[in-house]
């Protein structure tokens, strides 16, 4: 198997769910073998975790462009006629047949490699914050669970084209996300490989929850999926001040972050508000981290 960007999902392997290699050639006439068959090399997208179907161990977690992992060995072939020729015996009507080659089912992960994931409850304002600061175009409205699916986008750093983020926004999470309720932890493995955490809270009159409580579910349910989740570095993006909001909570949830040592912002995502504060945040602290890796390097324009 082949990690390749040019691959972004796993509908290939879904249905076709059987591969097998070319077969080597016979061996023939003076002295010469069979041809060897050729690899087969199967091609998926950058961050796709191999794992043996029967022992469940992990194989490889292919992160890198063109990162391989031999997952099945073809048979060794056997020996001809030629090989057990002896000097009473010149023509030996005996060969030996070649080994089979290895089978082996496997389980294929995605997870979704980006440096920023955005987490909050169902409506919260992600896919709209995701809207506003990358070129993405996540469906948006304003009932729960309207993004079923993990969106990426890309934020180009220092108004460049040579420096770039990726973000990912994952569908809302409810209580019991972590066992699986609601759309539950079939999402939260894609933000399992990001660097840092941006929790976005609605903190409008019309949320479900006061902020404060919004902010603990998320984090009782990131503990619950792993709990090295909560020791990422994060944030608080609190959304919708453009709408009527309770300034005592507001005042809370202030007092909160301050309390905790919790970097708070303020935004609307809708009305792009309190943007550009966050986002150079989210590029100091990711600076701040490149000694773990540097943040993408994009394609030089020539």
């Amino acid at each position: 198997m082949e990690a390749s960007s040019s691959y972004h999902t796993l509908i290939d392997q879904r249905y076709r769910q059987y591969y097998e290699a070319e077969r080597g050639g016979h061996g023939q006439g003076k002295f010469m073998h069979g041809k060897d068959g050729q690899d087969l090399f199967i091609q998926v997208p950058c961050g796709t975790m191999v794992i043996d179907e029967v022992s469940e161990s992990v194989l490889a977690d292919l992160t890198q462009e063109g990162q391989r992992v031999l997952v099945a060995r073809g048979g060794r072939g056997g020996r001809g006629n030629a090989h057990f020729a002896t000097p009473s015996r010149r023509v030996p009507r005996v060969a030996e047949k070649g080994e089979k080659g290895e089978s082996r089912a496997l389980l294929l992960e995605l997870k979704i490699i980006a440096e920023v994931g955005l987490v909050g409850l169902p409506n919260s304002g992600k896919s709209t914050l995701l809207a506003a600061i990358t070129s993405a175009r996540p469906k948006i409205d304003s009932y729960p669970f309207t993004t079923l699916t993990p969106n990426l986008g890309v934020v180009w750093l220092n108004n460049s084209r040579c420096q770039y983020l990726v973000v990912a926004d994952i569908p809302g999470l409810i209580e019991g996300a972590a066992s699986g309720a609601g759309l539950g932890n079939q999402f939260l493995r894609h933000i399992e490989r990001t660097r840092l955490l941006v929790e976005v809270v609605d903190v409008s009159k019309e949320a479900a929850h006061d902020p404060i409580k919004a902010y603990q579910i998320l984090r009782g349910e990131l503990s619950s999926y792993n709990p090295q989740l909560v020791e990422r570095p994060h944030m608080i993006a609190a959304n919708k001040i453009d709408l009527s909001c309770d300034r005592l909570a507001l005042a809370r949830l202030r007092d909160f972050c301050r309390k905790e040592e919790i970097p708070l912002f303020f935004i609307s995502a809708l009305r792009r508000d309190g943007l550009e504060p966050l986002l150079s945040y989210l590029t100091s602290m990711l600076q701040c981290q490149l000694q773990k890796g540097p943040v993408h390097e994009g394609r030089k324009s020539t």
